[in-house]
């Protein structure tokens, strides 16, 4: 039997990514083209999903701002063209959402923020509370600082890596293609296309190839790496043709595409890698705190009677009962100096402690494996 596509309107959390050539053309922004699409974003949040947006375009817009040649741009110029576009991409999305009740926010990432154990804890915690007070984030690769050292590249990527970041159960590749085909359908005429994509094999990602729009900087092959990233992390991946308006609303209603399934649910892809790490501190909790974290609730200091071992913000750490049994594995928030001189107190004086204001729990629940 075949596998079946996800259905797009029951996504719990979406990452939608836009490319520039959907975005921008040689007049500008799409405008029209951008008020559909967030017409069919307010749609989606009203009915339940939390959605986030990577979108292409900062760079695209901001060259025309500053008559910059077409092709490609050196760094400094590239960087300057995306300070001036960004600001306007922005701008444009939040006048397109704001008349459906909806707020908008802005985050920028480089590869760094991702790589980085404490810059992927900060950007995840940012992103988590942006969605729970019902935000729609609006993220693009910050261009004005990134160098070739610390890029993603492309937005296909960065979308696959937020979408495991912030836990999402489905991504949307909104491209100007409509999804893999085992050749190249411009070229080949007996190219079929794949319209569920149930296993990455070797013969699956050897499908990939180069850019076909002169504003895109990903082709099939970043599409590919991206979904490997994304299905690992128990989110499902579409690739769709995105220039009609409303495209959400298209590939929920059987617009081709091509869905490629996750290999499990987000929550438990990331309690299996957290689960698979080896601790570099023990936390010793007291009754109250095991009972707590088998309701499924966050470790709080006030729990926490011992702390040893040398580890840093975003390491793991295990969690050990009062009768020496492991409870759980999980990231502190902490280092494991600030740890024991929070231990026993409550959240309300880390702050008096510590100095400066911390986070409530010392290991969320987000971050264990129980």
């Amino acid at each position: 039997m075949a596998a079946l596509a996800p259905d797009l309107t029951r996504a719990r959390r979406l990452v939608i990514k836009i490319g520039s050539a959907l975005l921008v053309d040689a007049d500008g922004l799409r405008r029209d083209w951008l008020q559909a699409l967030c017409d069919d974003v307010a749609d989606w949040r009203k009915g339940g999903t939390d959605v986030v947006l990577v979108s292409s375009g900062s760079i695209a817009l901001g060259r025309r701002v500053l008559g910059l040649p077409e092709g490609a741009l050196p760094l400094e110029q590239a960087q300057a063209a995306a300070a001036v576009g960004q600001i306007r991409l922005a701008r444009a999305y939040e006048e397109a959402l704001t008349p459906h009740g909806v707020t908008t926010a802005q985050v920028l990432l480089t590869l760094e923020d991702s790589a980085d154990r404490r810059r992927y804890l900060n950007s995840r915690a940012t992103m988590q509370t942006l969605l729970a007070l019902g935000t729609v984030p609006i993220v693009n690769e910050n261009d004005t600082v990134a160098t070739d050292e610390i890029r993603y590249g492309d937005n296909d990527r960065l979308a696959a890596q937020i979408a495991v970041t912030c836990g999402a159960d489905q991504l949307l590749l909104l491209s100007d293609v409509d999804g893999l085909y085992t050749a190249n359908p411009k070229t080949d005429p007996t190219a079929q296309h794949l319209p569920v994509i149930a296993q990455l094999t070797p013969q699956i990602e050897a499908m990939g190839g180069d850019p076909v729009s002169g504003l895109s900087k990903g082709g099939m092959k970043t599409k590919l790496m991206a979904a490997r990233t994304a299905v690992a992390g128990g989110c499902a991946m579409a690739i769709a043709e995105g220039s009609v308006l409303r495209p959400l609303s298209a590939v929920a209603n059987g617009a081709r595409s091509s869905w490629f399934l996750p290999e499990s649910d987000p929550q438990l892809a990331r309690k299996r890698w957290i689960a698979a790490m080896k601790p570099k501190g023990n936390l010793v909790v007291d009754e109250g705190a095991a009972h707590a974290l088998q309701r499924g609730k966050s470790l709080l200091p006030a729990g926490v009677r011992q702390v040893t071992g040398d580890f840093g913000r975003g390491d793991p750490v295990a969690i050990i009962g009062p009768q020496g049994e492991t409870l759980a594995t999980g990231l502190s928030r902490y280092t494991g100096a600030e740890a024991r001189r929070i231990a026993g107190h409550h959240s309300a004086e880390i702050e008096t402690i510590l100095g400066y204001a911390g986070r409530a729990a010392l290991v969320h629940r987000d971050d264990m494996a129980v």
